[in-house]
């Protein structure tokens, strides 16, 4: 089984990009006519989906760990930093 992915609005194409050059299964909020959705709801898609939230949002982590207080199943939540994840994708030989 291959983690498929629901990429949030504020992550950059190349990133996306990068990843669906690599095989990754890989779905965006603006693929679904999702842009300004509320956090909750965009959550609520990705695990309708099976797919795993992909954020550079902390708000997201929120909103995860709040779920998971309350015992609110969800796919899960991948947080990539802004300025400690590079957009410079490049394939290894």
């Amino acid at each position: 089984m291959s983690l498929k992915l629901y990429m949030d609005e504020h992550v950059p194409s190349a990133i996306t990009n990068g990843l669906r050059e690599r095989g990754i299964d890989v779905r965006t909020v603006q693929d679904d006519d999702l842009l300004g959705e509320s956090d909750p709801n965009l959550l609520d898609r990705a695990t309708e989906l099976g797919r795993v939230l992909f954020t550079r949002d902390t708000d997201f982590l929120e909103e995860a760990h709040r779920r998971q207080q309350e015992h609110i199943e969800f796919a899960g939540v991948v947080y990539a930093h802004q300025l400690q994840v590079s957009t410079s994708l490049k394939k290894e030989s």
